[in-house]
């Protein structure tokens, strides 16, 4: 199915301008939207085009946003002053898309990779009615014991974090080389100039330590399907587990794969990651539909019983992205500022 791909610079409530980008299927309207959460350091238009082409060309819209400070978005590279911001962030912009007319009825899926887990785990948090279900790659759902920093270490740099939050102190193994197993793959991905290979900044470490921590009990009712490698070092595959295990979701599905490594959709030789695709496909089509306005009401008295509608009541204190639209233009992303770009893919 030839596939058309979008990108534009939007602007975010503290004046950050942000890369977001996408992929459609040109001959039909989307079955199904997804709304992809990348991985610390990561970028979506070049690391995470092979997965929003293969998911177009499935029939999906698939939508995509380089957080604050990552890939082609604006600020300090790689630093996570907060995740909430960079929910937040995600939040407005995903939802505007499903606010377009053309979209209201179709159903809304997360997927995170890596930290993009924990990031999907807390845009579900955020308002649990407002999502259908999520793929969770090799999420960061939460530090294993095995590597958690010493409590001494975490207290140490708890203390200086707000003197020198951008420094570049943490240590840290090549990450890239512990995951993704296939070698012409992973020198692809390190010739990436967008992806972000140098030592994390003190803050960003703290924050994705404490939010491992915060988001252990998220999932509550959303249907969700984990996918991890046997031999992953980068996050473990145990945790994983356990997040399925312990998740009150009636709807939770769980595929451990032996002998791949973190990178299941970029690192693994071509029949493994065709695997992985056709698992993930298989799973959101069994759970795409169309949705009313009489559905969408029930399932928020359902899931989130006294909660408002509109999902988001400016409790953060954050104002809304500037300039949703009303209606849909040529491009299908917000049109808020910037330029747009749009071609086929396939």
């Amino acid at each position: 199915m030839e596939v058309e791909y979008h990108e534009e610079y939007v602007r975010n409530s503290r004046g950050v301008q942000l890369f977001t980008c996408g992929w459609l299927p040109v001959a039909t309207s989307p079955k199904a939207l997804v709304f992809l959460c990348h991985g610390y350091g990561m970028e979506c238009s070049g690391f995470m085009k092979a997965c929003g082409v293969r998911l177009a060309a499935a029939g999906y819209g698939v939508f995509g946003m380089d957080y604050e400070g990552h890939g082609k978005s604006m600020g300090a590279r790689c630093y996570i002053l907060s995740f909430r911001r960079l929910v937040d962030d995600c939040h407005r912009f995903f939802k505007s898309i499903c606010d377009l007319e053309e979209y209201r009825s179709k159903s809304r899926f997360l997927y995170g990779e890596s930290m993009g887990g924990a990031v999907a785990l807390l845009l579900h948090r955020k308002d649990p009615a407002f999502w259908d279900g999520a793929v969770l790659v090799a999420p960061m759902c939460k530090i294993s014991e095995k590597v958690k920093p010493r409590q001494l270490v975490i207290a140490l740099l708890t203390q200086v974090e707000d003197v020198i939050p951008k420094w570049k102190i943490v240590p840290t193994k090549d990450v890239i080389d512990a995951a993704f197993k296939d070698p012409v793959k992973r020198e692809k991905i390190r010739r990436n100039k967008l992806i972000y290979q140098d030592k994390p900044r003190l803050k960003t470490a703290l924050e994705m330590l404490r939010t491992s921590m915060y988001i252990e009990d998220s999932l509550s009712q959303l249907p969700f399907f984990v996918l991890h490698g046997e031999a992953v070092t980068v996050t473990d595959p145990e945790v994983s587990r356990a997040l399925y295990e312990h998740a009150a979701s009636t709807d939770k599905t769980i595929k451990l794969y032996t002998g791949m490594w973190h990178g299941l959709t970029a690192g693994e030789p071509d029949e493994n990651v065709e695997a992985i695709f056709a698992d993930i496909v298989a799973w959101l089509n069994e759970r795409s539909r169309s949705w009313t306005l009489e559905d969408r009401l029930r399932k928020l008295i359902v899931v989130a019983p006294g909660k408002f509608i509109d999902g988001d009541n400016g409790a953060d204190g954050e104002g809304q992205v500037q300039g949703r639209p009303q209606r849909r233009r040529r491009g299908f992303l917000c049109g808020l500022t910037g330029r747009t770009h749009h071609h086929s893919e396939m």
